[in-house]
């Protein structure tokens, strides 16, 4: 089992890297997200998965544990492969994808090829759950929340802005003020709508 490889890029095109580990080249199929992470020739460290099959072996590297989280998650869904989990995070990255889930949104997710809305309707009905409790593996770690903002949209609200890259604090001051009926996706709208007029000021 391979964990991860590391060493200089010495292939990078579109969809896969090629990574020089001791003079043995691995090659990994890639997302857009990550190969915006990659330069050739210098080192790098690829997380793995393997599929293997009887007619294939292919690494997938992921330039994050989170990316290949949700890889993970992805391919745990029926009717989701590799391909599609790759095209579905090359589309939008960790953030957007675990952002569409959480919120529902299916649109982010049939933007990648091969996703239609009823594979992305059954990628949330079974995602959203694990995404937003504690055992998809993601980090949403960050410092205690200035102040308690109640109901569980809000909660999912607030880890999808801390995965997009906000601190939990800062996540729950742009929440301040928020219809508490809201949707999740609506919530996160006020929120990065209002940290946008912070920072505009």
């Amino acid at each position: 089992m391979l964990y991860y490889v590391s060493g200089p890029v010495t292939v990078l095109e579109p969809g896969l890297a090629v990574v020089d580990c001791g003079g043995v080249g691995y090659g990994c199929r890639i997302t857009a997200y990550t190969a915006a992470q990659l330069k050739l020739n210098q080192s790098a460290r690829l997380y793995v998965s393997e599929s293997i099959r009887e007619d294939a072996y292919d690494l997938f590297g992921f330039s994050t544990r989170e990316e290949q989280r949700c890889y993970e998650l992805l391919t745990g869904v029926n009717g989701v492969g590799p391909r599609v989990a790759m095209a579905i995070l090359s589309a939008g990255g960790p953030q957007n994808f675990t952002l569409a889930v959480m919120t529902g949104n299916e649109k982010l997710l049939t933007a990648a090829p091969g996703v239609g809305k009823k594979l992305a309707q059954r990628i949330i009905l079974e995602l959203k759950d694990k995404l937003g409790g504690s055992d998809a593996g993601l980090d949403f770690s960050g410092p205690a929340p200035a102040a308690p903002v109640a109901g569980n949209h809000a909660a999912l609200a607030a880890a999808a802005l801390q995965e997009l890259g906000y601190t939990a604090a800062e996540a729950q001051n742009a929440l301040r003020g928020v219809d508490p009926q809201a949707s999740t996706e609506d919530m996160v709208r006020y929120a990065l709508r209002a940290m946008v007029t912070v920072s505009g000021r």
